[in-house]
């Protein structure tokens, strides 16, 4: 199995994690949000921050989240390499924290800190690396998902701003902190050979 398969799977695999859990927190009656959904400045709601990202509210929630994790998670399968861990480590914990220690009380739940983490990773990448592969994934989810970015700001209500607008800023700090190197420059070498 190529690298790129492997990721692919691992990422299929997370993404029916995800599927697993909402069944599993519906048939409980959603007692599993109040337990590891991330409640900012309570100690018992800091296992949140890596709980956040595996609940959701609804399967409505959790369907709208579904497709950009699929493409940008794709994305960064097919152009990132062994940092993957590194990057998502940042997003996860850095995201999680901010909105730990800023976020307006209520429990925190949901992969859309993730799949902003995951947009601002890739639109940064993509100006920090200015590789043709790294600027063609920024241009290609900037194109598909660019409207997305208003999802940082104040809106709906019940709508965790704070986790969209502090996955997109550790996302950045991602791609500035993590360096990652593309396939690209890889298969250029084989073929020099």
């Amino acid at each position: 199995m190529s690298t790129i398969a492997l990721r692919l799977a691992v990422l299929a695999a997370f993404v029916a994690l995800l599927w697993v859990v909402q069944a599993v927190n519906w048939l409980l009656g959603y007692a599993l949000t109040p337990l590891f959904g991330l409640v900012p400045r309570h100690l018992y709601g800091l296992d949140g921050i890596v709980g956040m990202p595996l609940l959701h509210g609804s399967f409505g929630h959790l369907m709208s989240n579904t497709p950009p994790l699929l493409v940008m998670g794709g994305l960064l399968a097919a152009t990132a390499t062994r940092a993957l861990a590194a990057v998502n480590a940042v997003i996860v914990g850095l995201g999680g924290a901010l909105t730990w220690l800023f976020a307006t009380p209520a429990i925190h739940i949901g992969a859309s800190g993730l799949v902003f983490g995951w947009f601002g990773f890739l639109l940064a990448r993509g100006l920090i690396d200015r590789s043709p592969v790294t600027l063609g994934a920024a241009a290609l989810v900037g194109a598909l998902y660019g409207a997305m970015i208003w999802g940082v700001l104040p809106g709906s209500v019940g709508i965790s701003w704070e986790g969209h607008l502090f996955g997109f800023l550790a996302g950045c700090a991602a791609a500035w902190l993590v360096r990652t190197h593309v396939h690209a420059p890889r298969m250029r070498e084989v073929e020099r050979r």
